[in-house]
């Protein structure tokens, strides 16, 4: 009995894990598809006793918040979906990025605009590139376009300044990856951005990279400075 007992308590607990994993991706989707052009960045779901409150992440903030129609709109749209009541209280926060260049998400969004308005490829990743170089903060950065980009044979083209991580869990906690797809007359072309933020041993959320050496200024030698050393005398 005890065996069946720990089966089924195991089998409930993953099925709410699943059911969370499923719940995050769906609304990831549906935001990314509503909210792109706004420079939407991710989601943040937070549960307690009063209801659930969703963060949405966003470069125009403040574009956003100035439609409030927009904000009732998607909120009702989730409500019916997932079933929130009353009872279930739910509400949407919008968040605005601290730093818009460091934001893959929208970086792609910009890439994916200026392809639509018919400006070379290289001349969007470049200024991409210095944006992203300007800000001091970040590592490296690359930029992948793949697909029908000249001519009628599908390559990728990678362009990388600086340098990122690429094994381990320090890729999945400091480098921020976005990917998108643009439709154009020759075919659909994809887009993928990575940036590595290196916090300079500063945790970030709790976090250091496992690499990070920090050297400390030697202390001062006090027989070249002339003072005497201090000795204690017994009590």
């Amino acid at each position: 009995m005890e065996s069946t007992a720990r089966k089924g308590k195991f089998a409930t607990k993953k099925r709410k894990f699943v059911a969370d994993g499923v719940f995050q991706a769906e609304l990831n989707e549906f935001l990314t598809r509503t909210l792109g052009r706004y420079g939407y960045a991710g989601i943040e779901v937070r549960i307690n006793n009063v209801g659930t409150e969703i963060r949405i992440r966003a470069s125009k903030a403040e574009d956003i918040m100035k439609g409030q129609k927009k904000i009732r709109e998607i909120k009702s749209l989730i409500e019916k979906r997932f079933n929130y009541s009353e009872a279930n209280k739910f509400d949407i926060r919008i968040v605005p990025l601290p730093a818009t260049a460091l934001c893959a998400a929208w970086q792609a969004e910009n890439i994916k605009a200026k392809l639509l308005q018919g400006t070379p490829v290289r001349l969007v990743v470049s200024q991409v590139l210095n944006n992203v170089k300007r800000t001091n903060i970040a590592k490296g950065v690359e930029v992948i376009i793949s697909g029908k980009v000249r001519g009628q044979r599908a390559k990728a083209q990678k362009y990388k300044w600086g340098y990122l991580v690429t094994t381990g869990q320090p890729k999945h906690d400091f480098i921020d990856e976005a990917i998108r797809h643009v439709e154009l007359r020759q075919g659909v072309l994809g887009i993928k951005v990575k940036i590595f933020v290196d916090n300079q041993g500063r945790k970030k959320d709790g976090k250091m990279l496992p690499d990070y050496v920090k050297i400390h200024e030697p202390k001062e030698d006090m027989f070249k400075t002339g003072q005497k050393p201090t000795t204690s005398t017994p009590q």
